[in-house]
This record gives C-alpha cells, structure tokens and sequence, in this order.
C-alpha cells in the first residue's frame, strides 16, 4: 500500500467519505515536489501516452462524455475503490471538463446527489470544472444508474 495524498497535494480533492483523488491536466508538467501516481485514469479521445505507473484509459473526447458511457461507469467505481488505499488520479488534456466530469461522478459515486455533484467538485476542486451542458447532464444523469 503507497502513501495517499495529502490535501495540500495540487489538485486533490476530498470526496465526502474522506477518499482523496488528485485531478489534472496532461497539457501542464508535473510538479516535480509532488508524489507521483500509484494508477492513473487518462480521460481522452486517443490512446494516453506511457507513464511509469499502473494506468487505465477511458476513450473520452474533449468537451464531450465518454464513448462508453457503461465501461466509464466501471473504471471509475474502481476508481473510487482504489483510492482508499493508494494515490490515484484522473487526468485529461487541460484537467477540467472531462477531468471534472469525472471528479464529478466520483462524488455522485461517494453520495452526493447527482443535481449536486457539479457544484461540489466547482466548490473543491476548479470553479470552472465540467465545461459544457451535456456534461454537466451525463453527471445528473449517472446518478441515475
């Protein structure tokens, strides 16, 4: 088991349930103080490029949802296990709309209400998270299933 993130850590946000998850933006270097990953979660339209550590990918295009909405569903559930005991983060291009849409079902996952969800993870995480409207439906919408 790795050392979890600290909620100083860029980008991490506390779920209600106390799970820490750290959301960013591939466009933007890494922070070389800053831990690295234990598994990642990469939010885009193509394959994500090599990292050193454990990854999954989620076929995503920019400012859209995601291509399978289902399998979405399920890599972020493990997600959510996941981070109870390691350093786990999502990531797309610029760490906000899908990277927020994501953060955004995560919360809805960990009990707060899908109508909510965005308002939280803008509160938390980026007020600028979860860019479009249809995002902003998909993550009302999977509280739904």
């Amino acid at each position: 088991m790795s050392e979890l993130w600290s909620e100083s850590d860029t980008g991490v946000l506390r779920l209600p349930s106390g799970l820490l998850v750290r959301g960013r933006g591939l466009r933007h270097p890494l922070d070389p103080t800053a831990p690295l990953p234990s598994y990642g979660v990469y939010l885009l339209g193509r394959q994500p490029p090599e990292v050193p550590w454990e990854s999954g990918w989620i076929r995503w295009p920019d400012f859209r949802i995601p291509s399978d909405p289902a399998a979405a569903r399920t890599q972020l559930a493990a997600v959510r296990e996941r981070a109870a005991g390691e350093r786990v983060e999502i990531a797309c291009g610029g760490g906000r709309g899908r990277t927020g849409t994501a953060l955004a079902c995560l919360a809805v996952l960990d009990g707060v209400p899908g109508e909510e969800a965005v308002a939280y993870v803008r509160r938390h995480y980026d007020r600028h998270a979860v860019e479009t409207p249809w995002q902003r439906r998909y993550v009302r919408r999977f509280g739904e299933g």
